[in-house]
């Protein structure tokens, strides 16, 4: 992946689930040493963004083309597939 990746957070207030996979990416991307950009875009702003994400908020996307990463939980092996990273071994 060339330059900085970058993230949209599908998100609402007063979600812990979104304040949570925020948290994750910002630590998996510190452990990373990579520098990143992060949209975070409240849902309930847009009805057609309802309309797509209502249940499964929040949904962590990769630009360009905004293909869907993860959505609940940060799920790593999947944001590290979109990265162009290693798998990590398992034990």
């Amino acid at each position: 992946m060339n330059g900085a990746p970058r993230f949209t957070l599908y998100s609402r207030s007063y979600c812990h689930l979104c304040d949570d996979m925020l948290a994750a990416l910002q630590a998996f991307m510190a452990r990373q040493g990579q520098a990143y950009t992060v949209d975070v875009v409240d849902v309930d702003a847009d009805p057609a963004l309802v309309n797509r994400f209502d249940e499964l908020v929040p949904v962590l996307a990769g630009d360009p083309a905004g293909t869907e990463i993860c959505h609940y939980f940060l799920d790593e092996a999947a944001l590290r597939r979109h990265l162009g990273l290693q798998p990590v071994a398992a034990l």
